[in-house]
């Protein structure tokens, strides 16, 4: 069995009973950093082979993680915070051990993205986490454009470094909106900074951030208009009928039975 160990993501006591069950019980901890990994396990008294897993890594050594399951081996598999997979090493071991028919499960814990969301204030409804932007300004723009227009709470991961150039994209992409820089959670100087986009990013870059930016707004032209007269806008813009129907049941927020005979009319 493969374990999927969520650990802090600042302060060391956000470890859970379970994770240091599972540690303590695993035969090998494939972890990013032996080093940083080292003060986590120290702290809880688990002493077990450490072996090396990060995303220069990750196919070599997910081949030898996959041989030692298969050879009866229990691993842990943990980053240097927070969940591994979301936004962190672990995705291709996943679709390997699938691909293996391998046994894996996951040992919940801290999770930066949703623990910022709810410090934020902003609609936690619904969200899109989008993790690290792309370097590219290329990329960037075309992963942004993709979300422009989504009514959900948009969550972004940034280092110190790129939070400014982050936010400058942002800006220029979505247009001013109400935006969220979460930074240090859980550590002694956790702080949430609220701020409109078009400020640029108002305050002295440290720590690790989460930024969250305020859904898109419903276009006003479309708030006039009737269920009916917007669905008919939406099929007169080329959308077909099916995929107009979802779009106005998800805008006015109503079932798309009730717009389906919109479409049977001449």
């Amino acid at each position: 069995m493969l374990y999927l160990v969520a650990t802090p993501i600042g302060n060391l006591k956000d470890m859970t009973y379970r994770a240091v069950e599972v540690l303590n019980q695993v035969d090998e901890i494939a972890c990013e950093d032996t080093r940083h990994s080292l003060t986590l396990l120290n702290a809880y008294g688990i002493s077990k082979p450490l072996v090396s897993y990060h995303k220069f890594n990750e196919k070599q050594s997910g081949e030898k993680l996959i041989e030692k399951l298969k050879a009866g081996k229990n691993i842990a598999l943990i980053s240097d915070a927070g969940m591994p997979v979301i936004s962190d090493p672990g995705n291709i071991l996943v679709k390997m051990l699938i691909e293996n028919g391998l046994e894996y499960t996951v040992v919940p814990g801290a999770c930066a993205c949703v623990s910022a969301l709810a410090l934020s204030g902003l609609d936690a409804s619904s969200f899109c986490f989008l993790g690290f932007l792309p370097q590219k300004q290329t990329e960037r723009q075309t992963l942004l454009n993709a979300y422009k227009e989504v009514q959900s709470t948009l969550i972004f991961y940034s280092a110190p470094h790129d939070v400014v150039k982050d936010v400058q994209t942002l800006y220029s992409v979505l247009g001013d909106r109400k935006a969220v820089a979460v930074k240090e959670i859980t550590k002694l100087h956790e702080k949430v900074e609220c701020f409109n986009l078009s400020q640029g990013y108002p305050f002295t870059p440290k720590g690790e951030y989460v930024i969250l930016v305020e859904k898109a707004q419903p276009n006003q032209q479309n708030v006039n208009l009737s269920d009916k007269e917007l669905l008919q806008k939406y099929i007169a813009d080329g959308m077909d009928k099916k995929q107009a129907l979802k779009q106005v049941a998800k805008e006015r927020g109503i079932s798309k039975s009730l717009l389906y005979k919109y479409t049977l009319e001449e």
